[in-house]
């Protein structure tokens, strides 16, 4: 049987574009089993990451801390409300905006979630040694702040 890495490759198909197109959309399959696992989605970990990083927030700050739009944000909160995974409450300066905060409950889901999310970088990113892994990120990260893309 023939090894298909040996069949050499069209112009295309080394372009780097291409290559992130291609990667972007296994890392994408990926992650969202790896959340699927534990009934959750990317949403979920962006909203619970963020609380327990930066604490209590508004919606709008909340969103703008994870980079998720309002629109998704509102039903994002909700999902994870129903599940008690975040709490919302009025807010004491301004009753008009709730303020969101994280459960223990939130807080034992964000650890499984950081878990399948740890198993499935590595999936990922398996060929590459650690000094590797660290320089592809850094490369990334700088091609997304060149682009002004980072923030979500």
């Amino acid at each position: 049987m023939e090894d298909p890495s040996d069949e050499p490759r069209a112009r295309w198909q080394v372009l780097p574009s291409w290559l992130l197109t291609q990667t972007a959309s296994h890392a994408h399959r990926l992650v969202t089993d790896g959340f699927s696992a534990v009934d959750a989605r990317g949403y979920h970990f962006r909203v619970l990451a963020t609380l327990d990083e930066f604490g209590s927030a508004s919606q709008a700050t909340l969103g703008r801390r994870s980079g998720i739009h309002v629109s998704e944000m509102v039903a994002t909160i909700s999902e994870l409300a129903e599940r008690d995974l975040v709490e919302r409450a009025p807010d004491p300066a301004d009753r008009r905006r709730n303020v969101v905060s994280l459960t223990a409950a939130g807080k034992k889901q964000l650890r499984r979630l950081e878990k399948q999310l740890a198993e499935r970088q590595d999936e990922l990113l398996a060929p590459l040694s650690s000094d590797e892994r660290k320089r592809f990120a850094e490369l990334l990260a700088k091609l997304l702040d060149h682009h002004g893309r980072r923030s979500g």
